[in-house]
């Protein structure tokens, strides 16, 4: 699931945001892509994490705990929502699933040990980033 996750959409989603809230900071902006995760400029998968924190208490003391990620992926079905959060430094992922609903408890699981493949590729894309943005 990682892989396809990694495979969906790997470019549009790394640049930072430049415009306003109205850029599209919403869970179908979101969908299917893996996001860079940088507060300055923010990008989506850094206000992606802000938001999902605040409607799921258990990512923020998650986040609190392991760090930032350097990337997460986010997709859903009908009643259920998944996030990839990945950790470039350690090589680790951690995936995480919960309901919908804001307020529900989030299951984690991990650490999944990075592939060479996942962590070329991200890091590229980390380091395209610092060259456009």
């Amino acid at each position: 699931m990682r892989l396809f996750l990694l495979a969906a959409v790997l470019l549009g989603s790394c640049a930072p945001v430049r415009r306003g809230w109205d850029a599209g900071w919403s869970e179908r902006a979101a969908k299917d892509r893996i996001m860079l995760v940088r507060d300055s400029p923010e990008t989506l998968g850094h206000r992606r994490l802000v938001y999902q924190s605040a409607a799921h208490p258990d990512l923020g003391v998650f986040l609190n705990s392991k760090g930032m990620p350097d990337f997460i992926a986010e997709t859903s079905s009908d009643d259920r929502q998944y996030l990839i959060l990945y950790y470039l430094d350690s090589g680790r992922a951690f995936a995480a699933r919960t309901r919908r609903s804001p307020g529900t408890v989030i299951d984690f699981a991990g650490p999944y040990p990075m592939t060479e493949r996942e962590t070329k590729l991200l890091r590229e894309l980390q380091e395209n980033s610092r060259r456009d943005g």
